[in-house]
């Protein structure tokens, strides 16, 4: 696909659970835009695939106490 070229919008079945996380994290973030956080749930989740063929991790840091906890995909 030409880097210039966007995808066109696909609509996607989502349960029940997934529905209230998303109206959930909606809230959360102040944002009517679904599609604009899954894009960027999806890359986040991206990220991390990434990093794990990598040999790497992803890891939430406490800036205060320099603590970190590894988050399993």
């Amino acid at each position: 696909m030409d880097t210039e070229e966007r995808p066109q919008p696909v609509s996607v079945r989502v349960g029940g659970q997934a529905a209230r996380l998303l109206v959930s994290l909606m809230e959360k973030l102040e944002t009517d835009d679904g599609g604009s956080l899954i894009a960027r749930a999806l890359g986040l989740l991206d990220l991390a695939v990434q990093a794990r063929r990598m040999g790497k991790s992803v890891c939430l840091v406490d800036p205060k106490t320099g603590d970190s906890q590894e988050i399993a995909f």
